[in-house]
């Protein structure tokens, strides 16, 4: 195959252009062309003018390839071997493995697990996808919070009631694994291909549970609704795990133990903490979500091209490095979606942002985030940006009404340091937003930082501070807070067939890269001397 790179074609462009340019840029006739395959497609919308997409494409040639590359190449025409994941050699182990967590890391390290007929054995403290959904659902329309299954528990994780947004920066062959199994699973192909893939909140569930359904049908076992209480140990070395399952209490002997349990499992950091596992702090960032209208982000991003049913809701993405030394950035831009409760612990409130795969809804919403550090903590112990978090989420919980409406503020009133008394554009948020001020929820640096930030960022984007665009806080969740220390075979540095995963173990910040990491502490248990 031979890839060629820096198409650009009009909005209206389809497959007959793509050939069409291939064969021209190749010296051949059309009839030379076997296929042409869309490796990337994004928008161009730097000249607002000329709006188009940019493409790569692969192409197999009837014949010639060999010569039409001798003839042709260069940096945007060269030779393509296509991506083909290589399950590593193993052996049979005496124990089956065990997966804590059936987040993006714990998913597809039981997936990798279950392909190379080593029978994982799952468990997850949430409820399956499908009771999770409704009790998420209850909870947003005014119901009890779950503290074992909600936005940030349960089958799929935290991405499952997000965007499904699949933006990686890893440049890890592993990701198109990641890809292919999702679309097997029902994604849309087009995530194969999309510059900014996304999958949708609203079709992500039943594609994690058609891969839950091949690790069971390969001979995997997933529990839900059981909680680790804490590891076995023997010299040094993972022996078994005592779970609590069903009401009951149970140990399970287990060697290898993929330990996934996302970025908000505070209670399983504290238990390693306690037994003595490698645990470290780690810089995250704090904010709160930014609400516009969506059409005011088309207009600003694509101009008079912003209607155009080829293009779809416009995205962003901001980042601008302050005088005080602090950087302030969007994360997991939501473009036409909603901004969610995502609590965790009782009595403490969190935010995050979803859209559906459509991304039809009025708003577009990102975090709008300040990096954070051990100097912040004002602590030098492992956890202590646990208790960061805490104590903010705790804020934002009082100053909302304690009943997990949200604080929220105009953008107006942010800037100027007035509480709100009421809205310009009505929060998203569900069960309701409460106007006040943030300044009662976040730090006065952070709020300083994010004043500083929406004005410089409004320079690159049009808009962004818009008076009536709306705050809505706290937003804490955006990494881990601690690293649980391993080494190069993917253990734990002090407890060996112990193999920290994903975000909640500090290596990860995504679903692409989570699930990544989760496919190399799959590896690394198959190549694992421990028996």
């Amino acid at each position: 195959m031979i890839k060629i790179t820096e198409i650009g074609l009009p909005l209206s462009a389809g497959t007959e252009e793509l050939k069409e340019q291939a064969a021209l840029r190749l010296s051949v006739s059309s009839d030379d062309i076997e296929s042409v395959q869309i490796l990337k497609k994004s928008v161009d919308a730097r000249k607002k003018q000329d709006v188009h997409f940019q493409y790569s494409i692969g192409v197999t040639l009837k014949s010639g390839e060999e010569k039409v590359l001798s003839r042709c190449g260069g940096a945007k025409i060269t030779r393509m071997r296509p991506y083909q994941y290589q399950m590593p050699p193993c052996k049979k182990f005496p124990q089956r493995p065990v997966v804590v967590g059936l987040g993006p890391a714990g998913l597809f390290a039981a997936l990798i697990l279950a392909q190379a007929g080593q029978r994982p054995i799952v468990m997850e403290r949430g409820a399956n996808v499908e009771k999770r959904t409704q009790q998420v659902q209850d909870f947003w329309n005014g119901g009890s919070l779950r503290p074992e299954s909600n936005v940030q528990f349960g089958e799929g994780g935290a991405g499952t009631f997000s965007d499904g947004k699949l933006n990686t920066g890893t440049k890890d062959g592993r990701a198109s694994k990641v890809f292919e199994e999702l679309v097997k699973a029902g994604a849309p192909e087009e995530i194969l291909y999309d510059a900014k893939p996304h999958i949708g909140t609203d079709l992500l569930p039943g594609i994690v549970k058609t891969i839950r359904e091949e690790i069971i049908a390969l001979g995997g076992e997933v529990w839900f609704e059981t909680r680790l209480l804490n590891l076995k140990t023997t010299h040094g070395k993972v022996t078994g795990l005592t779970v609590e399952r069903d009401g009951q209490v149970q140990t399970i002997d287990a060697r290898q133990v993929v330990l996934a349990v996302g970025h908000s499992a505070r209670d399983t950091f504290e238990q390693l903490f306690e037994q003595g596992v490698a645990i470290e702090q780690k810089p995250f960032s704090i904010g709160a979500r930014i609400e516009h209208l969506q059409e005011k982000i088309n207009r600003a991003q694509y101009g008079n091209f912003a209607e155009h049913p080829a293009l779809g809701a416009a995205d962003y993405k901001l980042a601008v490095h302050l005088e005080n030394g602090r950087g302030v950035y969007t994360f997991c831009m939501c473009p036409g979606g909603q901004v969610v409760a995502a609590a965790s612990e009782a009595g403490r409130l969190v935010t995050n942002g979803m859209s559906r795969y459509a991304r039809d809804e009025k708003r577009a919403n990102a975090a709008l985030l300040v990096g954070v550090s051990s100097q912040d903590f004002e602590s030098a112990h492992p956890l202590a940006g646990v208790q960061f978090q805490r104590r903010w989420e705790e804020a934002a919980f009082h100053l909302g009404g304690g009943d997990y409406h949200a604080p929220a503020q105009r953008v107006g009133d942010f800037l100027k340091g007035k509480a709100s008394d009421s809205f310009g554009l009505t929060p998203s948020y569900q069960p309701g937003a409460v106007p006040c001020d943030l300044a009662g929820c976040l730090p006065p640096y952070v709020v300083e930082s994010m004043r500083q930030g929406i004005l410089q960022m409004n320079r690159k984007l049009h808009g962004f501070a818009d008076p009536d665009a709306v705050l809505t806080g706290v937003e804490t969740r955006s990494s881990s807070p601690v690293r649980l220390t391993r080494g190069a075979d993917c253990q734990s540095v002090s407890l060996g067939g112990l193999y920290p995963c994903g975000e909640g173990a500090g290596y990860a910040g995504g679903i692409v890269s989570a699930a990544v990491d989760g496919i190399r502490c799959a590896e690394a248990v198959l190549t694992s001397e421990i028996i």
